[in-house]
């Protein structure tokens, strides 16, 4: 009898072939979030924008500030377009298709400018699909798998996404010259442009060729029938009825409120990091190397959420992570204050960075990939789409204050200022968090029993 219920527990604690293929666009996608949100990209623009002393790292902010804003308007209307049946797949292969064509534009273009203006859309194609992902979650999985399939994503997500295309960056941008390419620098640094170009193409392709699984394997299982006057008759009446089921759900609507102040400090933190350590002058390939340490790190500890998910309440997950976020902002500061004040030398701040880096790893996949599995669990999975869709209008606005606020003051005051906002985000997140706690583990309680 016991080993008959080993075995039975050995089936269910193997992923499907659809929620492996779900798993996979994680590990297509991931690439992106490395080398043009996080490590590569920030610096590569902060250089061509003129490098140390000039505002690259300002005019960084803004364009993220720009296409979160473009995407949070849309979001609710595309989580309601993707809930009727065959709109889901249609869309989710456009956006992937024009986001690849997106890195091509990108590669071509010379001027700063261009390259910010490929970037916005670039990240809002990615991010638009990543809403069109996040929503066959529901339909590849049942609510008490969430956490660990959603942690796996993320840890493969930081195994191939992240870390194989980061890699080959890291080696073209180091050692190009010794396989022929042109290592002549971006005008403000010393990234080499054409290594920057080639890791842009390998980004694209990575996330084309593995995001196929997910293309064939991954179903709309949940669709709405089609209005007879076509789909554009009922989104926004879709939409509005969502919006109305999520105000009148207090504890729905408060992870909502905590969830938009402390992931958009999540953001903040990773798109800013390289720009921010760029104009402090800390040297681009040693930045580089701490955040490779962050992919690494991350594999791990985005496991270990989904484990420990099951045996701790999720919520104290994220109560914890967003501690350590906020050191992790007090930390950025005393780094960025003390080398504009003269307390240390470069060298001690780079070594601060490297152990912000390794903080950030133990936390960023976590408290993303706990996040997601939280949401997935409170609403109804036939109608994930338009629930989804509200739930990244919160964290693409929420992606706004953060970068805007430290442009705000870094312009008027100094880099190391612009920092202090930050922190204050996750500060707001993790009160609202502690004030909802119980109505919405006693919610998540009735998705899954065993919830602590």
């Amino acid at each position: 009898m016991s080993k008959n219920t080993s075995t039975e527990t050995k089936k269910k604690d193997k992923f499907s072939k659809e929620e492996w293929s779900w798993i996979m666009y994680d590990w297509a996608n991931s690439g992106f979030a490395t080398i043009f949100l996080a490590a590569i990209f920030p610096i590569f623009f902060t250089e061509m924008a003129g490098g140390v002393g000039s505002l690259g790292d300002a005019w960084w902010g803004f364009g993220n500030t720009a296409s979160r804003i473009f995407l949070a308007i849309l979001a609710p209307l595309l989580g309601a377009v993707i809930a009727y049946r065959g709109v889901k797949k249609k869309l989710f292969i456009n956006l992937l298709a024009f986001g690849v064509l997106f890195h091509i534009f990108i590669v071509v273009q010379s001027s700063w400018q261009m390259l910010l203006l490929g970037y916005i859309f670039a990240n809002m194609l990615w991010a638009a699909g990543n809403i069109v992902y996040d929503s066959y979650l529901s339909d590849v999985t049942s609510k008490e798998r969430m956490d660990k399939v959603s942690a796996w994503g993320f840890a493969l997500g930081y195994i191939g996404g992240s870390t194989i295309p980061f890699v080959i960056s890291i080696v073209l941008i180091m050692f190009g010259g010794n396989f022929g390419i042109d290592m002549t620098p971006a005008p403000g640094g010393d990234l080499s442009i054409m290594a920057v170009r080639i890791s842009i193409i390998i980004t694209a392709v990575w996330w084309a060729v593995f995001s196929i699984p997910m293309l064939k394997n991954v179903h709309h299982k949940y669709p709405k029938e089609i209005p007879e006057k076509g789909v554009g008759a009922g989104v926004f009446q879709s939409a509005a009825t969502t919006a109305r089921s999520i105000a009148k759900n207090k504890p729905m609507l408060l992870f909502l409120i905590a969830y938009f102040f402390y992931i958009d400090g999540v953001g903040a933190v990773m798109v800013m990091a390289t720009a921010y350590g760029t104009v402090l002058g800390l040297g681009a390939i040693g930045m580089i190397g701490a955040l490779f340490v962050t992919q690494l790190v991350g594999v791990p500890f985005s496991i270990l959420f989904g484990r420990l998910a099951k045996k701790y309440s999720s919520i104290n997950l994220i109560a914890f992570a967003v501690i350590i976020y906020f050191i992790i902002c007090v930390v950025g500061f005393i780094m960025g204050f003390g080398l504009e004040l003269e307390w240390f030398d470069l060298s001690v701040a780079q070594i601060m960075f490297w152990a912000l880096a390794f903080m950030v790893g133990t936390v960023q996949g976590g408290i993303q990939s706990t996040s997601r599995a939280i949401w997935g669990r409170l609403i109804p999975a036939e109608h994930s789409g338009e629930y989804f869709g509200f739930y990244e209008i919160y964290g693409r606005f929420a992606g706004i204050i953060g970068p805007t606020l430290y442009g705000i003051l870094r312009v008027a005051f100094s880099p190391a200022i612009g920092i202090l906002p930050i922190g204050t985000l996750f500060i707001t997140g993790f009160v609202i968090l502690m004030l909802a706690r119980n109505g919405i583990k006693a919610q998540l309680d009735k998705s899954q029993p065993q919830e602590g």
